[in-house]
């Protein structure tokens, strides 16, 4: 199977001061083994990128309540409320970005973009620092890719080779950030073998997973 690693494994790949984009939508479709994994061994000063924080004892919120989050660049802290405490405090930075711009600048990092031009922001505290660009009479902010050293992938199945498919609401952010991430480990809740899945049911190739967590006994 496809760079099969248990979750412990999986965990240890990820060093002190990285970043991690995480999918799931309020926890739907999040990763909770790896992130359970990931709390369990303890490693701090990380970066996040995901739609939001979940909420305290629930995905992403897990890492939030172990202290080992220094930066969140979301689209909403709203459900968590140790989010807000730790950013009033100056524990953590929240970079809150609209979430269609999260999700196109995600994209533009997996797809090699220069950048997305969006008019959202315009006139606001958004645009501060930033490159207004005007095409055809129109003006334009220019928001910037995002990468980062890890996508944290949820998926309904995925088969030996790591084609993964999702369902319903873990579709939202699970799919694109496979394509931003430098190295992608994926949890799925069934493996199953190749063909299982129908192709166009496939909505990450395994060509971009490198490492699939095994089930747990």
């Amino acid at each position: 199977m496809k760079g099969a690693l248990d979750p412990q494994a999986a965990a240890e790949l990820i060093p002190e001061g990285a970043s991690l984009m995480i999918g799931g939508f309020m926890a739907v479709g999040t990763p909770e083994r790896l992130i359970d994994a990931i709390v369990a061994r303890g490693i701090g000063g990380l970066t996040v990128i995901a739609n939001d924080t979940a909420m305290p004892g629930k995905g992403i919120g897990k890492l939030i309540s172990a202290g080992l989050v220094r930066r969140v660049i979301a689209s909403h802290i709203g459900l968590n409320p140790e989010t807000q405490a730790k950013m009033i405090a100056g524990d953590i930075v929240c970079d809150l970005v609209p979430q269609g711009t999260l999700i196109e600048r995600i994209r533009a990092g997996g797809m090699g973009l220069g950048g997305v031009l969006t008019p959202t922001g315009l006139g606001t505290d958004v645009e501060e620092g930033k490159q207004v660009v005007e095409v055809d009479g129109r003006r334009f902010l220019l928001e910037t890719p995002l990468t980062a050293d890890f996508a944290l992938v949820g998926a309904w199945q995925a088969d030996y080779i790591g084609n993964l498919s999702y369902m319903l609401t873990a579709q939202n952010f699970n799919p694109i950030i496979a394509l931003a991430g430098r190295t992608v480990i994926a949890e799925a809740e069934s493996i199953v073998p190749v063909g299982v899945i129908p192709p166009d049911a496939v909505r990450t190739p395994g060509v971009l997973v490198d490492h699939l967590l095994i089930r747990a006994i």
